[in-house]
C-alpha cells in the first residue's frame, strides 16, 4: 500500500532504562550469568534478547538459593533495604543499576519520614500497588506509608493533626497526580484540617512528564498510531491512553506479529511510538512490517 511511516524520535527507553541495560550488558560481557531481580525492563522482546546473552530473571526470595559470589542486578525500579541485607547475608555481588531519579526519591521519602514521624505525620505515595518502584519506596520507611492508587484510597488517610507529605511514583501521570493532590486538599478542608499541613513533592520524572505532551502532538498528527509496549509496562498504559485520547485510531501492540492489516486505510500516515521500556530496534521492526503490508 505504501503507507507513510514515521517513528517518534522521543519514544523508547528513558535514560534510566538505557543506563540499566548498558550496565547489564557490560556485566554480561565479563561474566557468563547475571541474575536480574525482576524483569530489567517490561518488554518481552528486549528481555529475550538479554536472556540470550546470559541474563536470568529471579525473584527476591530466590536470592537465598543463589551460589555465593553470584552477580545480582538491581534494576532501574530500585529495591527496598531488605534486598541489600539479603545480598550481604548470602554473599552476593550487587550490580547497582537503580535509576538516579528513583534513588533520589527513595532518599527524599526517608528524610521526610524522619522529619514528620515524630510530629505524628504520615507519608502518602501516589503509585501502583505492588509495582517494583513502589515496593522499593515503601521499604525506605518499613512499609509505614499509604499507597494511593485510586481516588478511593484517599479515604484511607486518617488526619491526626500531624503533617502529611505526598510523593508520586516517578512514572505516573502528572495530571492524575495533580487531581489526587486537589482531592486530598478538599478532604482536609471538609474535615477542618489545616491544608498547610499538606506538603506535595514533585517527584514525577521530568523525562516522563515532558514525553506525554510531545506524544500527544505526535499522535494527533498521524491518521493511525501503533503504540509498542509490553503488557506489564505501567508507563506504557499511561502513554497509550494519551495516544488514544489524541487519536482514536491508536492500537497497542507488543511486536510486529500483533499488527492487523485490517486497521489500515489507503493513504494512511502511520506513527510508531512506545513506552520508556520499549527498545528503538523493536519500533524499527514494526515500521518495516508496516512498509511491507
Amino acid at each position: 500500500m505504501g503507507y507513510q511511516v514515521e517513528i517518534d524520535k522521543q519514544s523508547g527507553f528513558c535514560s534510566g532504562v538505557i543506563s540499566a541495560i548498558r550496565c547489564a550488558e557490560q556485566a554480561l560481557d565479563e561474566k557468563k550469568t547475571v541474575y536480574s531481580l525482576g524483569a530489567i525492563v517490561h518488554n518481552n522482546e528486549e528481555l529475550q534478547r538479554l536472556e540470550t546473552k546470559g541474563l536470568k530473571v529471579v525473584r527476591r526470595e530466590d536470592m537465598n538459593r543463589l551460589p555465593a559470589g553470584s552477580t545480582v542486578l538491581i534494576r532501574a525500579h530500585g529495591e527496598p533495604p531488605l534486598t541489600y541485607e539479603m545480598a550481604l547475608s548470602n554473599k552476593l555481588a550487587l550490580l547497582e543499576c537503580t535509576c538516579p531519579v528513583v534513588l533520589q526519591l527513595q532518599k527524599k521519602i526517608l528524610k521526610e519520614y524522619d522529619r514528620i514521624k515524630p510530629l505524628g505525620g504520615q507519608i502518602l505515595i501516589f503509585g501502583k500497588k505492588g509495582h517494583a518502584e513502589v515496593v522499593g519506596l515503601l521499604g525506605q520507611v518499613s512499609g509505614d506509608a499509604i499507597v494511593i492508587e485510586t481516588m478511593k484510597d484517599i479515604d484511607l488517610v486518617r488526619f491526626s493533626g500531624g503533617p502529611v507529605s505526598l510523593f508520586s511514583q516517578t512514572t505516573k501521570n502528572p495530571g492524575e497526580y495533580k487531581k489526587t493532590a486537589e482531592k486530598l486538599l478538599l478532604l482536609m478542608e471538609e474535615k477542618g484540617v489545616d491544608p498547610r499541613l499538606l506538603k506535595i513533592f514533585n517527584t514525577i520524572c521530568a523525562q516522563v512528564d515532558g514525553r506525554q505532551e510531545k506524544l500527544t502532538r505526535f499522535a494527533a498528527g498521524k491518521s493511525l498510531i501503533l503504540f509498542v509496549a509490553g503488557k506489564e509496562s505501567s508507563n506504557g498504559k499511561v502513554l497509550f491512553r494519551k495516544c488514544k485520547e489524541a487519536n482514536p485510531r491508536s492500537y497497542s501492540i507488543e511486536n510486529p506479529g500483533n499488527i492487523d492489516p485490517g486497521w489500515f486505510r489507503p493513504g494512511d500516515t502511520v506513527g510508531i511510538c512506545g513506552a520508556t521500556s520499549t527498545p528503538y530496534w523493536l519500533m524499527e521492526q514494526v515500521a518495516e512490517k508496516v512498509r511491507s503490508l
